[in-house]
């Protein structure tokens, strides 16, 4: 038995040799952008008011002109504007197709970008919350200002409950104890 070997999405596949070489001028993007530019231009107000013109002027020249200045005429049930309109319509189709698969691509690279700058963004805020934090647990044991005077309070009160007297001093005279 042989074994068929299948492809996986994570693997590359072999290059293969092309019987018809493709022109360059053909390359799948370059086909891809246009197919993109054909889709956007047949989604706009533009386009949907001159395919009306072209079909009502059609149909007004088919039907009110003499018999022998028509090209499709009503009596074949407008043959050739409805050749037309499928043709155009079987090639829109893929074309639109093609446009909203290569617009699917963009958003799923967007959407892998978003997710790393989010895992990013995360993985900072998260960093920062443990700087916070021990910043916080540093400065518990650090003297504040408040913590020093109601220490330097608290020594005033006792030393003044001994009986010694506290005169306050200016920057030249010494500090006296009696």
């Amino acid at each position: 038995m042989t074994e068929r070997r299948q492809s996986r999405v994570d693997t590359p596949q072999e290059v293969r040799r092309q019987l018809i070489r493709r022109p360059s001028a053909f390359s799948t993007e370059a086909f891809g952008v246009i197919s993109e530019k054909f889709a956007r231009f047949m989604g706009t107000p533009r386009f949907l008011i001159w395919m009306s013109l072209f079909v009502v002027v059609w149909l007004a020249w088919n039907t009110f002109v003499p018999e022998s200045a028509q090209f499709d005429p009503r009596s074949l049930n407008y043959t050739l504007l409805t050749l037309i309109l499928s043709l155009q319509a079987s090639y829109a189709a893929p074309l639109i197709l093609l446009a909203q698969n290569r617009q699917d691509d963009r958003d799923r690279v967007a959407l892998e970008q978003d997710r790393v700058q989010a895992e990013r963004a995360l993985a900072d805020t998260e960093y920062l919350t443990r700087e916070v934090a021990a910043l916080r647990i540093a400065l518990r044991d650090a003297a504040t200002r408040d913590f020093i005077r109601s220490e330097l309070r608290d020594l005033l009160e006792e030393m003044e409950s001994k009986g010694l007297q506290v005169t306050r001093r200016d920057e030249d005279e010494p500090i006296t104890e009696q």
